[in-house]
């Protein structure tokens, strides 16, 4: 199936990391030019170099998302490059386990700014662009925890489903103009993330990280964790000419295991 992006120009965040990584080597795959922005600029410029080496366009970027006076100078370097942006995908790192009481108001703050703002910022950047071309595509991924929100990740809950109303929002604004924005929520991919976050719970329980991991796979009805490819592979197809008519959506990649309709 020809998705129908070749030559297109995306710009993935958090492309060091497994989801972002795997999303950016689905999207060049079908013929896209990538940037890369991570926080670690070197794993971004590693995602960078398995793609060239698999023959695709790919460009590294150092981003601190919660710096947001360098959303310009970003997007500049990527529009010299490769042209103006038509595929963003907004990946953003997680915040630290906590409960969703008794945290510094400056953990709120840093973490907003970080997780949400700069989102809406880059978005708000590149979308003038899209509207003038009558196409574009705004991906963002959040995580299962804003349908089913999950214990002890209280900051991670409540911010990311703020931009499940965003993207809701920004979907009805500007459906005429060919863009489309929609959501997609990972369930347990096994990404480092996931294996962190497996520890941090077998460290609080005081059990072995085996054990906890066992009983997350058997909440799962695949009976597995996600492959990170799997999941850049759906995101491509919500990047693609093809789902022209996907707009406004939340998508759930995860193997089933969120348990309401």
């Amino acid at each position: 199936m020809d998705l129908g992006i070749k030559d297109k120009t995306a710009l993935v965040l958090g492309a060091g990391g497994g989801l972002g990584g795997a999303i950016a080597k689905a999207l060049t795959r079908e013929g896209a030019r990538v940037a890369l922005g991570d926080i670690d600029g070197e794993a971004a410029e590693r995602t960078a170099d398995a793609i060239r080496q698999e023959g695709g366009e790919a460009l590294a970027l150092a981003w601190d998302l919660a710096d947001l006076s360098v959303i310009e100078k970003r997007v500049g370097v990527i529009e010299k490059k490769f042209g103006p942006i038509d595929i963003l995908v907004n990946n953003t790192g997680g915040p630290p386990p906590t409960p969703a009481s008794g945290q510094d108001p400056a953990l709120w703050s840093k973490s907003f700014e970080a997780m949400v703002l700069s989102v809406i910022a880059l978005t708000d950047r590149v979308l003038p662009g899209m509207r003038e071309r009558k196409w574009g595509r705004i991906i963002t991924s959040t995580s299962s925890g804003v349908v089913a929100p999950i214990p002890n990740l209280g900051i991670s809950n409540a911010l990311r489903l703020s931009l499940v109303g965003w993207s809701k929002t920004l979907a009805r604004e500007v459906g005429r103009d060919g863009i489309t924005a929609n959501i997609v929520l990972p369930g347990r991919i096994a990404t480092p993330r996931i294996t962190f976050l497996d520890e941090q719970k077998a460290k609080r329980e005081g059990r072995p990280v085996e054990e906890v991991s066992a009983e997350s796979v058997a909440s799962i009805p695949v009976g597995r964790y996600g492959k990170p490819e799997e999941y850049g592979d759906v995101v491509a197809f919500l990047a693609s000419r093809r789902a022209a008519y996907i707009t406004g959506s939340v998508i759930r990649i995860d193997g089933g295991l969120i348990a309401s309709i």
